[in-house]
């Protein structure tokens, strides 16, 4: 809208700014003691779309807040380049349903080395273009990181992550903090 002057009466945001500020403001009451002993390593990918072609590296220190507030500060690790100047993953702009699968995770090698660079135990992506493409890329290049979805760590650290929510999480974490619906427990 800003870019081609068009007027309008409604701010764009996006949901990480959300999740930010209710962390900061105590209404998402996460936190990372589930991972103070096992020191798991998480590393984030900045999503092209959400970071580097829309909201900038504002958004991505949001990410970085909420994701060093639900793993521990000392659990994060951070790729390099990284913010606006990440790597693409090659999942995104319709590559990952485009047919081109050698192709794309050709494209995608970078994206690999970058993570596997950090020697973190799982990868977030908080995009689902991104978390197909990167889960691809671990499989493929034989990474052994997980991949693994901004929401489900949050809800992870809220203790509310279900047994059937878990399907990308390795045995590190597939039994921590079960959530069952049935009982409330």
């Amino acid at each position: 809208m800003r870019k081609f002057n068009i007027e309008h009466d409604f701010e764009i945001k996006n949901i990480y700014e959300y999740y930010a500020k209710w962390i900061r403001e105590g209404k998402l009451k996460v936190n990372s003691d589930w991972n103070k002993d096992l020191k798991i390593k998480f590393t984030v990918q900045d999503p092209c779309q959400i970071v580097r072609k829309s909201f900038g590296d504002p958004i991505a220190e949001d990410l970085r807040f909420i994701v060093k507030s639900v793993v521990g500060e000392e659990n994060f690790i951070d790729m390099t380049p990284n913010r606006s100047n990440n790597f693409c993953c090659g999942g995104g702009g319709g590559f990952l349903q485009s047919g081109f699968k050698d192709e794309r995770l050709a494209y995608g090698k970078t994206k690999d080395d970058q993570i596997q660079a950090t020697k973190a135990d799982y990868c977030i992506a908080a995009c689902h273009n991104c978390h197909a493409q990167i889960h691809e890329l671990s499989e493929h290049y034989g990474g052994g990181y997980g991949v693994v979805h901004l929401w489900t760590l949050i809800c992870l650290s809220l203790g509310i992550l279900g047994p059937n929510e878990r399907e990308y999480l390795r045995d590190d974490l597939k039994e921590l903090n079960v959530f069952h619906p049935e009982t409330g427990f």
